[in-house]
């Protein structure tokens, strides 16, 4: 008897940019967590996806660059592969109503081809520490001047150790509405991505490695913005064109 045939599935039309915010307790929101959600919210709000070739199609969104569980984010991205042409503010309308609030879409942009991924080669980031201004100003002063700043952390390959000096593009204390609570401080930080991938905590957990200091619990971490690292140190927008 023939072995049946996976349906195949006809190649998309157009392809859309989404950058979404994770906001207040959806922090917490794991990856998978939101993956599931947002599949639900297409689903919900009817966009025209283009499913997977296989026994068990699938709607092809490509993510890319997740924030750690646990940080809030302004600049989260994914890619959607449509079956029809569509106007990108519609479809930002309907996701945005559909998905949970916390979890809100900013922008929809048709792309123009090629990776998004390689587009996001860093972040900046906010983080919000439990800290004296001197005392943090001290350990940025000690983490800028080390050589490395080595850390560990479990990942899926099991323990490892890196460099979370290497990845820093800037790092400094800033002035902000949340320093003006007494032994509160905030931090600017600009990482290079990499493999592995420095996380703002791992960042923090250099800062006692050089200095000694105890960062405290619970900081506020917020990825303010991901993209391509430009020649000065900022990061751009991979929605915006380049040349």
């Amino acid at each position: 008897m023939p072995k049946e045939q996976p349906e195949q599935q006809a190649p998309p039309v157009q392809r859309l940019r989404v950058r979404y915010a994770k906001r207040g307790r959806l922090r917490f929101t794991s990856h998978r967590d939101f993956s599931r959600a947002f599949e639900r919210a297409v689903f919900r709000a009817r966009v025209p996806m283009a499913y997977s070739s296989g026994f068990n199609p699938h709607p092809r969104i490509s993510y890319a660059g997740a924030a750690p569980t646990g940080s809030a984010s302004e600049a989260e991205y994914l890619e959607l592969a449509l079956a029809e042409v569509v106007v990108p503010a519609d479809v930002h309308a309907m996701l945005d109503e559909a998905l949970p609030p916390g979890l809100d879409v900013l922008e929809v942009v048709e792309s123009p081809g090629g990776s998004l991924s390689d587009l996001l080669e860093g972040s900046r980031w906010r983080i919000e520490l439990a800290l004296p201004r001197a005392e943090a100003t001290d350990a940025v002063a000690r983490f800028l001047a080390a050589d490395e700043a080595l850390v560990e952390r479990m990942t899926k390959k099991g323990m490892r150790q890196f460099d979370a000096r290497a990845a820093v593009v800037l790092l400094e204390v800033v002035d902000d509405a949340s320093s003006a609570v007494e032994g509160r401080t905030t931090l600017d930080v600009v990482l290079r991505h990499g493999t592995p991938a420095v996380r703002p905590d791992d960042v923090l957990r250099g800062l006692t490695a050089v200095a000694g200091t105890d960062t405290g619990e619970a900081p506020l971490m917020t990825r303010l913005s991901q993209g391509p690292l430009l020649a000065d140190g900022e990061v751009g927008d991979p929605l915006v064109p380049h040349a």
